[in-house]
């Protein structure tokens, strides 16, 4: 079973790169599933239901979230009906649920989205409830796990990986929008602190670097908004499971309409 993890999509550009890839992708390389991380996808800030259509229609079959979850309300509607996440650990009468179990020929694949503590809304502790879930996914004979790991800190992402590895196929973070080199197999458990944005990469984590930069010399907050020209990136990560465990895994780069790169197989 070959799984793909597509980093952050960031607005429009993110999106159009998502159109212009992803199904040439998934012939390529036979990608049986592809789960994507939609929280930035509209505007930078959350979905929309039209925007989260138009992402499944290209050949995503989860879409993971985070802390901007909630911005774009609409989707709530989405989180009963289409294969739409939200972090597992929010306060149990949140709407939605982070969990979702998928058949892919005759196995069964559990994707979990958890998001972190640092600098996060308010939300359960993610370490005992990713453990807590995954015992129960394991008393369920469910053991094809795969996390995305919604954190702003580099040190909860390594310490989900030392806490799960061997009890899941792969956990990779989300959030921050830049890329890690740290890919990595430990017990069958694929690992990547982030996988980094899809959008803009010739700004700041996606966003006009414009107002960005005022507000970093001024303090004053100001709107962020996603660049109307860019120079644009996509982000993927590769791994197959077999018997349970990562065997292997790769990490692919595309800019704009150049041929992919892989940057990293182990």
């Amino acid at each position: 079973m070959r799984i793909a993890f597509i980093g952050d999509i960031v607005g429009r550009p993110g999106r159009e790169m998502i159109k212009e890839h992803l199904k040439k992708l998934r012939e390529k390389y036979f990608i049986d599933f592809v789960i994507a991380n939609y929280e930035n996808a509209s505007h930078g800030f959350g979905v929309t239901k039209k925007n989260a259509d138009e992402l499944l229609s290209y050949g995503i079959d989860c879409l993971t979230g985070g802390n901007h979850t909630w911005d774009k309300k609409e989707i709530i509607e989405y989180f009963d009906t289409k294969p739409v996440l939200r972090p597992h650990n929010m306060p149990s009468q949140a709407e939605g649920s982070g969990l979702k179990i998928f058949e892919i020929s005759g196995e069964k694949l559990a994707v979990l989205n958890i998001m972190g503590h640092f600098a996060m809304p308010m939300c359960d502790n993610p370490f005992t409830v990713a453990q807590e879930t995954v015992a129960k996914l394991h008393e369920d004979g469910i053991k094809n796990i795969f996390i995305d790991f919604h954190s702003e800190a580099t040190a909860e992402k390594r310490s989900m990986f030392m806490l799960l590895k061997g009890k899941v196929c792969g956990i990779v973070g989300t959030h921050t929008h830049i890329g890690t080199d740290d890919l990595d197999i430990e017990d069958g458990t694929m690992y990547l602190t982030d996988i980094g944005l899809t959008g803009c990469y010739d700004s700041i984590i996606g966003m006009d670097a414009q107002n960005v930069l005022k507000h970093q010399l001024t303090g004053v907050k100001q709107h962020y908004d996603i660049p109307k020209k860019c120079k644009k990136i996509m982000q993927m990560v590769l791994f197959d499971i077999e018997k349970e465990k990562t065997k292997q895994a790769f990490k692919i780069k595309i800019f704009d309409n150049a041929d992919e790169t892989i940057t990293q197989k182990i």
